[in-house]
């Protein structure tokens, strides 16, 4: 497992956060969150920010990242909101969603938009639904810069945090380690991918 980290942070870091950025902006924008949930990958992106300047880095690029694709989003859900309602994937993954997200929208405007910033399905619909619903741009800009900031760190850190755990097991037990390092890895992807499952049952319920 620490060999395949070791191969990961040894990727040339302008690319791997290049990835990362495009990850976040089209989990940002309407559509790839519910084929590529962008929580695992920064997850996983997120081993290789082993120092505070690369961990500083991929978080300001993955934040503006996002906020770009929030901007998009929004707009995209502006103009084209009734027509995104009815397209086969929202209908598909979220059309409950969705009118959930308007009506929330409209209730709650910027609160709304930070809480649905960390809650899977919701995150990938907020920034179409936000259009639709006709938040100004104005309200929707700082809570999603705010929320952003917020949720790239997060998992960012996350990720760094399990990997250097991982090499420090290994490191501290010896190479033959490399379940003992796998274990602590997987876990901590489950309890992440455990918390978005329960979201998601949640808001299907």
């Amino acid at each position: 497992m620490t060999a395949f980290l070791d191969w990961l942070a040894n990727l040339p870091q302008v690319w791997v956060v290049v990835a990362a950025g495009l990850l976040v902006f089209g989990e940002c924008t309407l559509g790839l969150g519910f084929i590529a949930p962008g929580e695992t990958g920064l997850f996983v992106l997120g081993t290789t920010a082993t120092s505070p300047p690369a961990f500083v880095v991929m978080w300001l690029v993955t934040t503006v990242c996002a906020v770009g694709g929030d901007s998009v989003g929004f707009w995209l859900g502006r103009r084209y909101g009734t027509r995104l309602r009815e397209s086969r994937i929202v209908r598909r993954h979220g059309g409950r969603h969705w009118d959930r997200a308007t009506a929330f929208l409209r209730r709650r405007g910027a609160v709304a938009v930070l809480i649905a910033i960390f809650l899977p399905v919701l995150r990938t619909l907020l920034p179409a639904a936000a259009g639709a619903a006709g938040l100004p741009y104005r309200t929707f800009l700082p809570a999603v810069l705010a929320g952003a900031t917020g949720w790239c760190a997060l998992h960012i850190g996350l990720g760094a945090a399990a990997g250097e755990t991982a090499r420090r097991i290994e490191k501290i037990v010896g190479t033959g380690s490399t379940v003992v390092a796998a274990v602590v890895v997987v876990v901590a992807v489950v309890v992440v991918r455990s918390g978005i499952e329960k979201h998601r049952a949640r808001d299907g319920a």
